[in-house]
């Protein structure tokens, strides 16, 4: 299984040959946010040269209207010529450029292509939310291991959340039994439910809502008295998960080196979710791993990653600080990660 390598690298730093090879870069545009890895090959993986994120809320009001903004759609074009002008400067040889659930649903989302297109020079792909959830697997499918040999894996996003259930094998080869996406991320649940202060109450019907949303996946594979018999892990990326680790470890700023491949047991997301529901959001945004970009949005999450939790009680979840991009470079270079198949 190819192990990625994300040390960031100066162009000073590169070698002769390495300025040699093949840049390849991988956008990923969300509900929520804008996203941009750059790197080159080296054995085993790849080496980052630069990355962008930006959060830019594409999808919101998609809910009520039905349409992207034209507020939205400019503050997203805005971040993506940024990525165009960092993939000009890093001599990018091999794109791929996604967009998932917001265009997805949107009816204007062709005319926003089109202008994407026009604007950047950006060929943006609009992609099922089965290639999005096989992405992310392959992207963070480095961090599972072979014992125990199953696997739940999951992505909170902003405008959907996709699950996959896995056999791995003692070679780690992974066999894909099962996957959903659900229409529902932190962007569309923070906009039915509010984004300030969320009593107990409405936090509940929260969870509630998510875990009802999620019990037909656990009908159709039984996976609960197999996490009972301590069969399962659980893996999850996300911000949802990135930013409880950091709110948990009390980072003064974020640091992905800690946090990539950190375990979260459930009661600490579970003592970390409710204290984040009980603040304004002027004191979440206060919070350094946080911010004011996510204060909103981070209650949300909680709520669908308990929902999570409740119905698969493993106890422990993996985070992983890597995803759909990581997915989309190890495709472009040939490498897929996972060597994966579907039961």
């Amino acid at each position: 299984m190819s192990v990625v390598e994300l040390q960031q690298e100066g162009q000073g730093t590169a070698s002769a040959a390495a300025l040699r090879a093949p840049v390849y870069a991988a956008v990923d545009l969300g509900t929520n946010n804008c996203r941009l890895l750059v790197a080159r090959p080296v054995d085993g993986g790849f080496r980052v040269i630069d990355a962008f994120s930006r959060v830019v809320r594409l999808g919101e009001g998609l809910a009520a209207s039905g349409i992207l903004s034209e507020s939205a759609m400019r503050r997203t074009l805005e971040a993506l010529a940024i990525c165009a002008a960092k993939m000009r400067r890093r001599g990018v040889t091999t794109t791929r450029a996604v967009a998932t659930e917001a265009c997805r649903r949107a009816g204007n989302c062709g005319e926003f292509i089109d202008r994407t297109r026009r604007a950047t020079g950006i060929r943006l792909e609009i992609i099922s939310s089965t290639e999005e959830a096989r992405l992310a697997l392959d992207g963070c499918a480095p961090l599972l291991t072979s014992d125990p040999p199953l696997a739940l894996v999951f992505d909170i996003g902003g405008g959907s959340t996709e699950l996959n259930w896995l056999e791995i094998d003692a070679n780690t080869r992974v066999t894909v039994l099962g996957s959903v996406s659900l229409p529902c991320g932190v962007v569309t649940l923070s906009e039915r439910h509010g984004a300030g202060r969320i009593g107990s109450s409405q936090y509940e019907a929260m969870v509630g809502e998510v875990m009802a949303a999620l019990e037909p996946f656990e009908a159709r594979h039984q996976i609960a008295p197999k996490v009972a018999r301590g069969m399962v892990q659980m893996l999850g990326t996300s911000g949802t998960v990135t930013t409880l680790a950091g709110v948990h470890l009390g980072l003064e700023r974020y640091q992905r080196a800690v946090i990539d491949g950190y375990t979260l047991d459930f009661g600490a997301i579970a003592s970390v979710s409710r204290r984040l529901a009980d603040m304004e959001c002027a004191d979440r945004a206060a919070l350094p791993c946080i911010g004011p970009e996510r204060a909103d949005l981070v209650v949300a999450g909680c709520a669908i990653l308990e929902a999570i939790c409740r119905l698969w009680p493993v106890g422990r979840v993996r985070v992983a600080d890597r995803g759909l991009r990581e997915g989309i470079l190890f495709r472009l270079m040939g490498r897929h990660s996972l060597g994966s198949r579907s039961a």
